[in-house]
Formats: C-alpha cells, sequence, structure tokens
C-alpha cells in the first residue's frame, strides 16, 4: 500500500505522480526502486543543495516508461520517460521551465542514454540511480535482472573472464567488471561519490567472495 509520508518532504506531489512512476512488471524498476532513489537524492540534495521539488518529480518519473534491458529502445528509454514525464507536470500545471528541468534530468539519469548531466538537480539524480546499482542492492538487481534476461550466473570454466570475452547478456557475474565496477568513476557530486566509494567497496568484496565460493 502506497504511503505518501515516506516520500517527505514531498508527500503532495508523491501522491499525485505515484500512479505513473513504474510501469510493466520489473521488480529491479519498481517502487521500490524509485523510493531508493528518491532516498539517495534527498540525502544527495541535503548536503549539495538544489531545488527539491524539482529533483522530487525527476526522481518519480525518471522510470515511468519502461523499456527492458535487452530492447533495441534500451538507449531511448529515458528520453521516452522525459517526454511523458513533460505531459504529466504540463498536466499539473507546472511552468515551462520548470518541466524543461525535471526533463532534462529524466533524460541524463540513464547511463545507457550517455547524455551528460548539465544541471544540479540532473546530476543528483543520476548520482542517485546509479546509487542504487552498486552495493548490495545493486548485486540482488543484477542477478535479479540476469535471471528476467534468461543469462547464466557464470562460465563453469572461467568465471572471471581471464581467457573469453566477457559478456554480460550470457553471464550475470560479467556484468560487474562491464558495468558496475565503472560506475563509481562517474559520479557527479561530492556527495554522490563518498557514497559510491564504500558501495563500490561492498560490490568488490561480494565478487571477490563469490569468486572463493565457485
Amino acid at each position: 500500500m502506497f504511503e505518501a509520508e515516506t516520500f517527505s518532504p514531498h508527500e503532495t506531489l508523491a501522491a499525485a505522480l505515484v500512479a505513473h512512476a513504474a510501469e510493466g512488471d520489473d521488480g529491479s524498476h519498481d517502487l521500490a526502486h524509485i523510493l531508493r532513489v528518491f532516498r539517495n537524492a534527498m540525502r544527495i540534495h541535503a548536503g549539495e543543495g538544489g531545488d527539491g521539488r524539482i529533483l522530487a518529480a525527476a526522481v518519480l518519473l525518471h522510470d515511468c516508461v519502461a523499456v527492458e534491458k535487452n530492447s533495441p529502445l534500451r538507449a531511448k528509454a529515458s528520453a521516452l520517460a522525459a517526454e511523458k514525464a513533460s505531459v504529466i507536470l504540463s498536466e499539473l500545471g507546472w511552468s515551462e521551465a520548470d518541466i524543461e528541468a525535471a526533463a532534462h534530468a529524466i533524460t541524463a539519469h540513464s547511463f545507457s542514454a550517455g547524455v551528460a548531466p548539465q544541471t544540479l538537480e540532473a546530476k543528483i539524480l543520476q548520482d542517485a540511480d546509479r546509487l542504487d546499482a552498486i552495493g548490495m542492492v545493486g548485486v540482488a538487481r543484477c542477478f535479479y535482472i540476469g535471471g528476467r534476461m534468461g543469462s547464466g550466473l557464470y562460465d563453469p570454466f572461467d568465471p572471471a573472464g581471464a581467457n573469453r570475452p566477457l559478456d554480460d547478456k550470457r553471464y550475470a557475474i560479467d556484468h560487474f567488471q562491464t558495468k558496475l565496477f565503472k560506475l563509481a568513476e562517474g559520479f557527479q557530486t561530492e556527495t554522490g561519490r563518498r557514497i559510491a566509494a564504500a558501495r563500490d567497496k561492498s560490490l568488490r568484496d561480494f565478487l571477490s567472495a563469490f569468486m572463493d565460493e565457485i
């Protein structure tokens, strides 16, 4: 059951937008993900500043269009979400400038889109979303998505990929090296970088323990 107070201090905005926040049945981009990203964003916002209302709207709507990881449209997912979010916010009476600010943050948050964030709110959303891809939640999401895509856990004969090309579509564990370990290097804010460093260590500790067991 939705509890607006979990999105404090933006409960009213959350109540208006939550119906649009997540579509489809992807458990790695569901309302729990939205809430985690919101908490990350508010934590960064407290240290970095920015417009909390624009940031909250961008967080709530950044995954309002569902595109599977293996879809040819994946790189366009954030742009599609930004377009949909613009319509939603316009219907709520938002100004054109605020809509554009939220839409840019949504477009730029995605790793796949390759769009550089130009505003503080966009930088915070990108950091907040990427924090959810590393650490222990990132581990859980990696294997959840791997299972959803039909990937194996690892190559039984070369799990670390020492003598083969890495392929995270075939083996979920390869995703650590192809993407997850790269994320901590690209954080936009000082607060985000600090949190990311701790989560990146957790990620690397997990992989080390995993490899010891296999």
